[in-house]
């Protein structure tokens, strides 16, 4: 997650959640991984699906040069064994050429999956009044999942978020990633201040940023 947030911007994160926190009793946790889940299989598909024309090309241009036949199947095979090595080693290295063998449903599953480990992980249901909420973003998948608690989601109706899950995917795009975050922490104060208000004995319960190397 190189350079997705410097110290400052984290520092600037956690001070905007206790802000908001100070007008609410839910307790708001934005949480940043680099990625929900490392697909091996996109690997192992680039890896064939680059290397077969690799190694075709090479086995022409190595067939011609040593006079053994453009279509010499012994340098084909060796041809594709080393390109599919080289190319699975860097389609597993490359987060852009690495989505290109990834199913946009498979990336939903896999962020949904780990939004919802990651709310009992770190206990975001065993707040006072159930009333955490995860703002959960994977980076390497560019998306976004919004995951409350029940005592949130007795009072608000879950399309309430997908504005701000909107706003804040199209802020980390337009590369204003922290800016985003902050925006939507404060939009999401604003609704649960509405349900429930902050109360006279009100603790910080949970972490105000959650970030994962």
């Amino acid at each position: 997650m190189k350079q997705f947030l410097a110290e400052s911007d984290k520092q600037r994160i956690i001070e905007t959640v206790k802000k908001v926190e100070q007008s609410t009793s839910g307790e708001i946790v934005p949480m940043v991984v680099p990625a929900s889940y490392h697909y091996p299989t996109a690997a192992m598909i680039g890896g064939a699906a680059l290397g077969i024309p690799t190694a075709l090309l090479f086995t022409r241009l190595l067939g011609a040069l040593f006079w053994l036949g453009t279509n010499n199947i012994w340098i084909f095979l060796g041809a594709e064994c080393v390109a599919f090595v080289i190319w699975h080693a860097i389609v597993n290295r490359v987060p852009w050429l690495k989505r290109l063998f990834v199913s946009a449903r498979e990336m939903a599953d896999e962020v949904d999956e780990a939004a919802f480990v990651h709310f009992y992980k770190h206990g975001l249901h065993k707040t006072r009044e159930q009333t955490g909420i995860l703002i959960f973003i994977s980076v390497f998948e560019r998306k976004v999942v919004m995951l409350a608690d029940s005592g949130i989601n007795e009072k608000v109706a879950g399309g309430q978020w997908d504005e701000i899950v909107a706003g804040l995917v199209s802020g980390i795009k337009a590369g204003r990633q922290v800016d985003a975050i902050c925006n939507a922490v404060e939009k999401t104060g604003a609704i649960l201040a509405r349900f429930f208000p902050v109360r006279p004995d009100d603790t910080d319960e949970l972490e105000n940023l959650i970030v994962e190397p």
